[in-house]
């Protein structure tokens, strides 16, 4: 019998002696029966309350203990599956108490384990970040975010250490050679014959192995570069990968700021950037949105401060306005419009008012007045 079962009995002894002794001392006094029962009562709740809340500690433990082994369970599993290792095996035959201490060192051990992997990726992949900008080589394919094996650590260590050789390789090539070199003349100016490498002289032979070198990592690079395109073009034809193209600008596209000085522009100040076109008479309005250019108004400025125009332009355009008036009919008339490639934005948002022009000007029987300084005479 263990020590804690006969204790319990000696508690249930100690209880029945100390109700007899009580029942003796109530027989001499001459408590009457009722209220012998009434503190007979007390003294069941008390043993009763007492017993109570024992019982309710003891239960709250064994929940927290369940709950403690469930999750320890749960993260070994995840821990395992994330270190590449076989799953824990529990000691069913021990007690809970046991059970949830085996638990947790071998959780810590665990996450010691994970946390050194980790701590070792990053340091190689520092490394290995280093030498491949100064080596020109490409970088160890591994992933950051999942926790690495330890064969692909030691993959890792490999490659670093190779790394590594070939620094220090290209390091000391330069004296090498200057230390071969010497050592080769004096061979032979003792020998009084060439030194020769696969019947060529060795610094030849050196020199078109560097030069195969370069080409083969050379063609590397621009293999590398080619899969890179192709892999661009695929992810922007099938959407693989949101990625936005570079955006380029038209030629001769022009910020927002010089759009609008443009538009201010007069018609003399901006002889050279219009567009001259033959339509057979008519006149419209050029789909770029800007106040037309009135007769009286010939020498008008930008509103910047800009050149005047020059006199012999000015000239020019008073001459075609002549020509203009000896001969209307076969003439042509169009507004100026900068040569620059505006945005199809700002075409699509004049466009209307263009086409609106278009037709009142077919309708129109009258000769309009003229919107441009610039006349083309036929």
């Amino acid at each position: 019998m263990r020590k804690s079962e006969l204790i319990a009995a000696e508690s249930v002894a100690c209880l029945n002696k100390a109700l007899c002794h009580l029942k003796d001392i109530w027989e001499e006094i001459g408590i009457p029966e009722d209220q012998r029962l009434e503190r007979t009562n007390v003294v069941k709740n008390h043993v009763k309350s007492l017993l109570d809340m024992m019982i309710a500690e003891e239960e709250s433990l064994w929940k927290r203990l369940t709950t403690s082994i469930e999750t320890c369970q749960n993260e070994l599993s995840k821990l395992c599956l994330e270190l590449q290792l076989p799953p824990f095996q529990e000691d069913r035959s021990s007690t809970m108490l046991q059970q949830e201490k085996d638990l947790r060192i071998h959780l810590e051990v665990m996450l010691k384990e994970k946390n050194q992997r980790m701590q070792a990726l990053k340091t190689l992949t520092e490394q290995d970040q280093d030498l491949c900008d100064l080596l020109c080589f490409q970088s160890f394919s591994v992933s950051a975010d999942s926790v690495p094996s330890l064969e692909q650590l030691e993959k890792f260590c490999q490659h670093i250490s190779s790394l590594t050789a070939e620094k220090i390789f290209f390091m000391h090539q330069e004296l090498l050679e200057k230390k071969l070199k010497a050592e080769i003349e004096q061979w032979e100016h003792e020998q009084n014959g060439e030194f020769q490498v696969n019947g060529q002289k060795f610094m030849q032979f050196v020199t078109d192995q560097w030069e195969t070198y370069r080409l083969e990592k050379e063609r590397e690079k621009q293999e590398r570069q080619l899969k890179k395109s192709k892999q661009t073009e695929e992810d922007m034809v099938y959407g693989t990968v949101i990625r936005t193209p570079t955006k380029q600008r038209f030629l001769g596209s022009t910020t927002p700021c010089k759009a609008r000085k443009l538009n201010a522009t007069s018609s003399t100040g901006t002889s050279n950037s219009t567009i001259r076109s033959v339509f057979g008479g008519t006149v419209c309005h050029s789909p770029i949105s800007r106040p037309p250019i009135l007769e009286s108004k010939g020498n008008v400025k930008t509103p910047g401060h800009s050149k005047p125009p020059h006199q012999g332009l000015l000239e020019c355009n008073k001459e075609n306005i002549c020509h203009l008036t000896g001969g209307v009919a076969g003439m042509t008339k169009v507004t100026a419009s900068p040569q620059r490639n505006f945005s199809i934005n700002s075409v699509a948002s004049t466009y209307s008012e263009f086409q609106r022009d278009l037709s009142k000007s077919s309708k129109s029987k009258h000769v309009p007045e003229i919107l441009n300084s610039t006349i083309i005479q036929l």
